[in-house]
Order: structure tokens, then sequence, then C-alpha cells
């Protein structure tokens, strides 16, 4: 195939997006179609949550997996009249997000931005080291300040110790997600 490979993102009925990604990737490897859709993606993140037990009247944190984009699915493919017909046609699909339901390409910055692929190649700069304090710039603990206590350049990820409901809890966050504390 001489076109590459572009992110789409296609919406789904609420609740659906696993059953039609593992659908998508299901047809994909039956008719061996890898080079024209080698990647799907259910974009999520993990969050701590307070749970309240009503028996024992007391909380604990659980880590919970969220769907970033509830509805949606990002979708890696060449976009042919059989990649297309292929996704459209997956049960739980309701269409391509687009003019008329007509397929448009992620940009690269929105595939940046979204943190759907990181390319190790990129050279990666971090303004801060193991122990500075950092302020969380966008995501669920946006606005919280903790001490940075590792840094996985690999990963693309720092480990943050937060103070949350009075206790220090460690959060992995994206590299894009933090900043040096102002």
């Amino acid at each position: 195939m001489s076109e590459e490979a572009k992110w789409y993102v296609v919406h789904t009925y609420s609740g659906y997006e696993n059953k039609v990604a593992k659908d998508i990737e299901k047809v994909v490897e039956n008719r061996k179609l890898q080079d024209l859709i080698p990647e799907v993606k259910v974009p999520t993140e993990i969050v701590t949550e307070v749970k309240e037990d009503k028996r024992s009247h007391s909380s604990k944190t659980v880590e919970v997996e969220k769907k970033l984009f509830p509805s949606y699915v990002l979708v890696k493919m060449v976009l042919t009249d059989d990649s297309w017909y292929i996704v459209r046609n997956t049960r739980g699909v309701t269409g391509f997000v687009g003019p008329a339901s007509k397929p448009v390409p992620l940009t690269d910055k929105e595939v940046r931005a979204l943190g759907v692929e990181t390319k190790r190649s990129e050279n990666i700069t971090v303004s801060f080291k193991v122990g500075d304090n950092v302020e969380v710039t966008t995501g669920s603990f946006e606005g919280f300040v903790g001490k940075v206590e590792k840094i996985d350049l690999e990963a693309q990820t720092a480990d943050v110790l937060v103070s949350m409901f009075g206790r220090e809890t460690s959060v992995t966050l994206p590299l894009t997600q933090v900043k040096p504390e102002a």
C-alpha cells in the first residue's frame, strides 16, 4: 500500500465502544486486512475515585478505567471502499465523524493532543526532574500540584504524588499533562 494509514473517529452506540473495537479487529484479522486497518483504540484513562461504604461508614479510594470519549472509537486505516464498508457496517457503529458521514482524518496535531499515538523517535524534553513540584494542566487532576516521584521517557509518563482528601496519592500522568510549578 502506498497510501499511509490515518486516524479516523467513529461514533458508536453508548456502551458499545469496546465491542465495536473488538469486532473491527476480528474482521481485520479474519480477512487479513492489517495493511488497511492496522489499529483500533478506545482511549481510556485511569481515574482515582472515592467509594463510600455505607455499612462501615468509611471510604476507600479505587482506581477505575474511564473512557476519555464515550461513544467514540479511533480507527487507524487507509481509507478505501473496503475499509470504509467494514467499519461503517460493524454492529454498533452509527457513522464516521465528519460532514455527511464522510470520514475526515485527524490532523497530526489532533493525534498528538489526544495522545493516541506516541512516536518513540521524537526527542522528548522534560523541563522538570524527580523531586520537583509540578502542576497538572489537563485531565481529571487538572489544577493539582504534586511532587514528581519518577519520570518514564519511554512511556512518556510521570509518577506524581498529589495530596487528595488529606492523603498523599501517587498518580501516573502523561508528560503532556504536567508542567513545572510556576
